[in-house]
């Protein structure tokens, strides 16, 4: 009799031990590969209460990337507050702690420094509330999906035309973007690594993808590296600045731009700079909400999803 007692009482802590386990093993956050949730309260466009976090409103990639956002939401009466970070990261973290405490029901974050913005996407992990990231990634938390082009790629487009047009061993200079965001490492691996013994890259210098700072950097970097025939600018902000300064410098350098935004095509176009790795963020944007859309409609949502790249040069636009 106490040996089946003893057998009867195992049985009930083995049991019970099963289902506290059962039970820690359930979902604490959102999955970063093909995400689909079972759970997940399906929503119509119209119910789905959306929160947008932009790193700038004063760079038009991104006022391009916020129309798309909000062109697809007219059409299905979706409900978008968007935030403008104006490229403070602090202000962005309480920008998005604002949106989470107004219970959106889907975040998208385009991030100023993609370290700098893991503790606001732990934040929505903690809330439940899942992570779209556009452009640029979070290096911590957990995000759905994250809608960009290859900037690896892009970088490497970059390079490729620099040595078609200039010849091997060319002197360049390559303009970075803001420190700590991904666009700006991805962007710069790839046009470094293609250039490597194939271009003589005399000067990196950050000017922040701002266009005032790219003019002043530029103008440094000119004073110090008179010899220069290129600048690979990682943005066409920057790449426009640029432009001022060899100008007011009376020099012939042949500027590479990333972005395709409005004012960098024209510069293209009217050969003032000689080619944009041109990407689409008004697709970007459209690309986002979508990604929300099939989330709350229970579909799976790629962990990455690929935006299209095109380099657009001075002559292909002319033709």
């Amino acid at each position: 009799m106490k040996k089946s007692l003893k057998r009867i009482i195992l049985t009930v802590s083995v049991s019970a031990l099963a289902l506290f386990t059962l039970a820690g093993c359930g979902k604490t956050g959102l999955d970063s590969g093909n995400s689909s949730d079972s759970k997940v309260e399906t929503k119509k466009p119209k119910d789905i209460k959306v929160g947008a976090s932009l790193s700038t409103q004063s760079n038009p990639f991104f006022v391009s990337v916020k129309k798309g956002i909000n062109d697809l939401a007219k059409k299905n009466d979706t409900k978008v507050q968007i935030s403008d970070a104006q490229n403070d990261t602090a202000k962005q973290n309480n920008d998005i702690e604002d949106l989470i405490t107004k219970k959106v029901d889907i975040l998208i974050i385009n991030p100023v420094d993609s370290s700098a913005i893991t503790p606001a996407v732990k934040d929505a992990n903690d809330a439940g509330i899942p992570v779209i990231t556009v452009d640029r990634s979070s290096d911590g938390g957990k995000v759905l999906s994250l809608v960009a082009s290859n900037s690896t790629k892009g970088g490497q487009m970059a390079a490729k035309f620099l040595i078609d047009k200039l010849g091997e061993n060319a002197k360049i200079a390559e303009l970075q973007g803001i420190p700590g965001a991904s666009a700006t490492r991805e962007r710069g691996k790839g046009f470094d690594n293609y250039s490597k013994g194939k271009l003589d890259i005399v000067a990196k210098q950050t000017a922040g993808f701002d266009r005032a700072k790219g003019l002043s950097t530029t103008e440094n970097i000119l004073q110090g590296n008179p010899d220069i025939v290129g600048i690979f600018s990682q943005n066409d902000e920057m790449a426009l600045g640029a432009v001022q300064a060899v100008k007011a410098a009376n020099k012939e350098v042949t500027i590479v731009g990333f972005d395709g935004e409005k004012d960098g095509i024209k510069a293209v176009k009217s050969g003032k700079m000689a080619a944009t790795v041109a990407q689409q963020p008004e697709e970007m944007g459209r690309l986002s909400l979508q990604a929300a859309y099939d989330y709350f409609n229970g579909k799976k949502v790629k962990k990455n999803i690929e935006s299209p790249l095109k380099l657009v040069t001075t002559e292909s636009l002319n033709k």
